[in-house]
C-alpha cells in the first residue's frame, strides 16, 4: 500500500527513470573520451587555426555524436516552436507567414 504523502504513480517514475548503470558508465567513459581528444586538440600549442573538420574526421565517434546531438536539439527547438505557435491567434500566425514570405522574396 502507497504511504498517504507519497503519489501512487512515484514508484512507477523511479522505475522508468532507471537507466541500467552499464549504458550510463560507457556513455560518460566515451564523452569523456570525445572531450579530452577536442581539449587535447584546443591546447596544441602548434595549431594555428581551429579545424573543425579535421576534428570530426580524426577523432572515432565524434561526428555520430555531433549529428545526433544536432538531431536531438533540432526536434527540442520544433517542440518549443510548436509549443510557442499554439498560444498565438490565427491572425498573428497570419501575419507571421507574411513576414516569412516578405524575407524570402
Amino acid at each position: 500500500m502507497t504511504p498517504r504523502n507519497v503519489p501512487a504513480n512515484k514508484d512507477k517514475e523511479e522505475n522508468e527513470n532507471k537507466v541500467p548503470p552499464l549504458v550510463k558508465e560507457n556513455e560518460i567513459v566515451q564523452l569523456n573520451r570525445l572531450l579530452g581528444a577536442v581539449m587535447k586538440y584546443l591546447s596544441d600549442d602548434e595549431q594555428e587555426e581551429i579545424d573543425i573538420e579535421y576534428l570530426l574526421e580524426n577523432t572515432d565517434g565524434l561526428r555520430d555524436w555531433w549529428n545526433k546531438y544536432r538531431e536531438l536539439d533540432r526536434k527540442r527547438i520544433e517542440e518549443e516552436i510548436k509549443k510557442s505557435l499554439g498560444d498565438l491567434s490565427l491572425e498573428e500566425l497570419e501575419t507571421i507567414r507574411e513576414q516569412i514570405r516578405n524575407k524570402e522574396n
